[in-house]
């Protein structure tokens, strides 16, 4: 090590002396001239006084040439600075690749020397700068698609929340997982319920067409240990198909990698997510997750979806109005339908509907419209006896299930019922809210022998008495 400095130490001592020497040198010769010049006067004009006499021409020559050797030296180092200069400034300039050719051992040939390595340095830290750069860009990238994918489960979490309907939960969770790996296409496939068959419930890409036509069942040797065991199905260069498989598989998905997973409610297979690509590809462990959530969030919709349709199936009252719903008024209609039928007796059902409803919404908003509702719900129900049945049957359309009523009868209470409301908003200045109603009449059996027949019958005469003009009541076609 010490050995090591002492050279370096000597090394820079020859450089260092070689621009000094040089400089030296150049003070020398350039203060000759003034010597030259003192010797002339002194052989010239004091040594003939003493009998002494010296030749002029040599010493002139001599002087000139020490002169011209003198500015020589000097131009050759001001030229060699102004090379380093200016190619210092280039670089400061931006354009590092330049190089500096100054192979002289002094200390201008040692400056360019450190100007290059700098130079290397810098080209070296922008080249480190550059596979920085696309690193950071490819890890931007894989952050911006995994929030866009999350933000796309919460945008599912939302529809499930809203009790948004199920196919539009179903094709949004299709959808998303399809940027999954840059996948070419993304499948839902349902189980059919009481079986072990799985048909195509949704699926997302170009040229996905022929997935409606496709069945999935615990038979088939690809996907039966998905099916029968929950694990999920991984097809890529690392996984492969060979043989007789990988050509049944590619002639029925048409693409030779897939990720699927099992989406299980009750610890039983209910469907299949998956996707699908024809590249060369290698799905990764963050692909499997994300696309395990999808499968939760699906699970999730079909469970609520389940539960709702249990909850519709038990109430039985309007939320808004109070009356009855319209499951419930057709379940009572079929009731009331078997008893008269039973007894011989008449068994009614009256149909009403506001008048330029959706008008009346679009100009005065949802909280006045939801107002008229209510009071118009109150005026039917009002007419009625406590073994008449009033629903809400629609936005704006009310129904009524009256037994020991027949056409005639019920006729006269929905007239009773058109000229109370018509009344009820005769007074109002606006024209465009005077609201009123028109109706159809349908009696068991003259219009039909089950509630299904009384209710297209009642809707007919309905359609009828609109056609005619609104604010009535119709009872034969």
């Amino acid at each position: 090590m010490i050995k090591h400095k002492m050279i370096n130490h000597k090394k820079f001592s020859l450089h260092s002396r070689g621009i000094k020497h040089k400089l030296y040198i150049a003070f020398y010769l350039m203060s000759i001239l003034p010597i030259l010049v003192c010797i002339y006067i002194f052989s010239n004009y004091i040594l003939p006084k003493i009998g002494l006499k010296l030749g002029i021409i040599p010493t002139i020559l001599i002087g000139i040439f020490i002169i011209v050797a003198g500015f020589y030296l000097i131009k050759e180092m001001f030229d060699r600075i102004l090379l380093v200069v200016t190619e210092a400034k280039l670089i400061a300039a931006g354009d590092i690749n330049r190089r500096i050719d100054n192979g002289q051992e002094d200390e201008i040939g040692d400056l360019g020397r450190a100007l290059n390595q700098l130079t290397q340095r810098i080209r070296t830290n922008m080249e480190e700068l550059k596979t920085y750069s696309e690193k950071c860009k490819t890890i931007n990238f894989e952050i911006n698609k995994h929030v866009l994918i999350l933000s796309n489960l919460l945008q599912i979490g939302s529809l499930i929340s809203h009790g948004d309907k199920l196919e539009n939960i179903l094709k949004l969770a299709v959808e998303k997982p399809r940027f999954l790996a840059n996948s070419d296409v993304a499948y839902l496939f349902i189980r059919e319920q009481g079986t072990n068959v799985f048909s195509p419930r949704a699926v997302d890409g170009i040229n996905s067409g022929h997935f409606l036509q496709l069945k999935i069942d615990h038979s088939d040797k690809i996907f039966n240990r998905l099916i029968e065991t929950n694990q999920s199905l991984i097809l890529d260069k690392e996984h492969l198909l060979t043989g007789f498989s990988k050509t049944v598989f590619y002639e029925k998905f048409k693409f030779n990698n897939t990720l699927a997973l099992p989406i299980y409610l009750k610890g039983k297979v209910m469907g299949i997510l998956g996707i699908g690509n024809t590249e060369e590809i290698l799905y990764k462990k963050e692909d499997i997750e994300l696309l395990d959530l999808f499968s939760k969030q699906i699970a999730i919709a079909v469970e609520n979806d389940i539960l709702m349709q249990r909850v519709e199936k038990l109430e039985i009252k309007d939320a808004l109005t109070g009356l009855y719903n319209d499951v419930f008024i057709r379940n009572r209609l079929e009731e009331e339908i078997k008893r008269a039928i039973i007894y011989r007796r008449p068994c009614a059902f009256l149909l009403f509907d506001i008048d330029n409803f959706q008008k009346f919404y679009q100009n005065f908003g949802l909280l006045q419209a939801e107002a008229i509702l209510k009071k118009i719900a109150s005026l039917i129900k009002d007419s009625f006896t406590e073994v008449d049945r009033v629903a809400r049957v629609g936005d704006n359309e009310f129904a009524v299930v009256s037994p020991e009523r027949n056409k005639r009868q019920a006729k006269e209470i929905a007239e009773e019922i058109r000229k109370k409301i018509d009344f009820a908003f005769s007074k109002e200045r606006d024209v465009n809210r005077k609201l009123t109603v028109s109706g159809g009449v349908s009696e068991n059996p003259l219009d039909g022998v089950n509630a299904e027949e009384l209710i297209t019958k009642a809707k007919e005469l309905l359609n009828l008495a609109k056609r005619q003009g609104k604010n009535r009541i119709a009872t034969f076609l």
